[in-house]
């Protein structure tokens, strides 16, 4: 067991997997940067040669594709877009060849191939890069979605992805890249499809994916200190989900809020909230609820971002409506010794 950064994790992932199987490559755009995609990539090049990472021209569609034919030849592939938003050209590669490749031949033949995109908020990203499009992916028979949200989950998820038979698309938001966490030593793969608890309560199950958990985390636990308990989970893939573990938790609180780092309409949030309905009714003290995005774009400036994002105090306030109680939630808000579009000191630029 180490303390490492959410991007250390990643790294040793890849670098493991990449020693216990010649068949794995990593390649796309700035792998071999200096600057390591986040720091995901430092020094896989010198260790393993520019042959298994590398790489790729400006062409998002093709580098998919190329991904898609290696993985039928038998290699697991490993690609990287910089930001999800560039991943959108190569759309048709992912949903109609390789998430619909297992059905289409009768269950022979997978793609094993794990797309990594990093997706979320930084300052000035701005609406063509900032997008949180999980739900698209999650929609697509065939392609596993996954989401970690923590160090440990970094490494044992993307170990999971990358010997998957099949597609997974591994999204890391940016904000968790500095994130710091004990991580098991060696090979400590995660099931893809459980979910996490990560706080116990009966007061109310709240479920959250990605970042939004480092925001959930900071609201239980201060509402905890005001005689509020929380189930919280940790939803760490968003196809398949974990619908027992959710299911069991509604049972016995009897409420849910759901927090999703993507836009409100369309959301897997809302896909939570409409399964919660169907087979908990009759458990349930009060309406599902959710805070997601708003429905339309992040703005690229910090007044247009001000109140765009969900944060802690958005989410204990919620809570206290949910539950008919009066709860102190704007000290949640003074505590914080950031700019709200920046994490911290580390996060001096958008990549």
């Amino acid at each position: 067991m180490a303390v490492m950064t959410f991007a250390k994790a990643i790294n040793e992932a890849l670098s493991l997997a990449m020693v216990q199987d010649e068949s794995v490559i990593c390649y796309g755009l700035g792998v071999d940067d200096p600057k390591g995609v986040f720091g995901t990539t430092l020094g896989l090049q010198e260790k393993f040669g520019p042959d298994r990472v590398f790489d790729m021209p400006t062409s998002e569609n093709a580098m998919t594709g190329i991904g898609v034919g290696a993985a039928l030849y038998g290699m697991r592939p490993v690609m990287t877009h910089q930001r999800l938003d560039f991943a959108l050209l190569s759309m048709d590669q992912l949903v109609n060849n390789a998430a619909k490749w297992r059905f289409m031949f009768g269950g022979q033949r997978g793609v094993s191939l794990t797309v990594r995109m990093i997706l979320g908020r930084g300052w000035g990203q701005g609406p063509t890069h900032s997008q949180n499009l999980q739900a698209w992916f999650a929609h697509i028979p065939g392609l596993k979605v996954v989401m970690p949200s923590t160090a440990e989950d970094a490494k044992g998820l993307l170990l999971s992805s990358i010997f998957d038979p099949d597609p997974v698309i591994f999204l890391e938001h940016r904000w968790l890249h500095n994130l710091r966490g004990e991580v098991p030593d060696g090979d400590c793969r995660i099931p893809i499809g459980k979910a996490r608890y990560l706080r116990e309560g009966d007061d109310l199950t709240v479920v959250a994916m990605s970042y939004m958990t480092i925001e959930a985390l900071h609201a239980v636990d201060h509402l905890k200190a005001q005689g509020v308990h929380c189930d919280l989970i940790d939803l760490r893939t968003v196809n398949p989900i974990d619908w027992p573990a959710i299911e069991s938790s509604v049972r016995r609180t009897g409420r849910l809020l759901v927090l999703d780092t993507g836009t409100l309409t369309g959301s897997v949030s809302g896909e939570i909230v409409g399964r919660v309905a169907t087979s908990c009714w009759n458990d349930l003290k009060g309406a599902p609820q959710r805070l997601a995005m708003p429905d339309y774009p992040e703005g690229t400036s910090p007044a247009l971002t001000k109140d765009y994002h969900v944060r802690a105090e958005h989410i204990a306030e919620r809570i206290g409506v949910m539950l008919s109680q009066d709860i102190e939630f704007m000290s949640l808000a003074e505590q914080r010794k950031h700019p709200h579009d920046v994490p911290g000191d580390w996060f001096t630029g958008p990549f």
